[in-house]
């Protein structure tokens, strides 16, 4: 065998297998016929950043900024592409429980509380169900909570946060 062809195999042997993200709305992890229906909802208000989201169930439009440009409550946990945009919006959780947040396109969440960064419970994710890319469910303590979105490639981003109800 050629040393440039062994090579080649064993570089494609060491490169791991990455999973694409399932594809239609029946893939999620968890039923999603609520977070569904509030993103897409025609009409959803906008929210600038920094703004408080009325209270869950409820979904908006969240308003971005290049990622070089937000100014956010904390950094995201996770390394930021150039060129993307990012935003953040405010709730008021009235009940502790376990929550899902729910975002239209590809994105980071971060949910913050008292300066901190809470914990996942579970995500899922998948491609091909229109007005729903991702969603988390966090076990949320009641009180304020800063839901952030970063990595996103548009200005403007429908987000959805609902109790848990499966």
């Amino acid at each position: 065998m050629k040393p440039t062809l062994s090579i080649a195999l064993l570089l494609v042997a060491a490169t791991p297998a990455f999973a694409a993200d399932p594809e239609g709305c029946d893939k999620f992890k968890w039923p999603m016929d609520k977070e569904i229906a509030l993103l897409t909802a025609p009409s959803l208000p906008k929210l600038a950043a920094g703004a408080e989201t009325p209270a869950a169930p409820v979904a908006v439009t969240m308003k971005l900024s290049p990622i070089a440009e937000a100014v956010l409550p904390k950094p995201p946990e996770r390394q930021q592409k150039p060129g993307s945009y990012a935003g953040f919006v405010r709730a008021n959780v009235t009940s502790a429980g376990l929550y899902v947040v729910t975002i239209s396109e590809y994105g980071w969440i971060d949910v913050i509380q008292n300066d901190a960064y809470l914990k996942v419970n579970s995500f899922s994710g998948v491609t091909g169900c229109a007005g729903v890319r991702k969603s988390v469910r966090y076990n949320l303590p009641a009180g304020p909570v800063t839901i952030q979105v970063s990595g996103a490639a548009k200005e403007t981003i429908n987000l959805a946060v609902s109790p848990a109800s499966h």
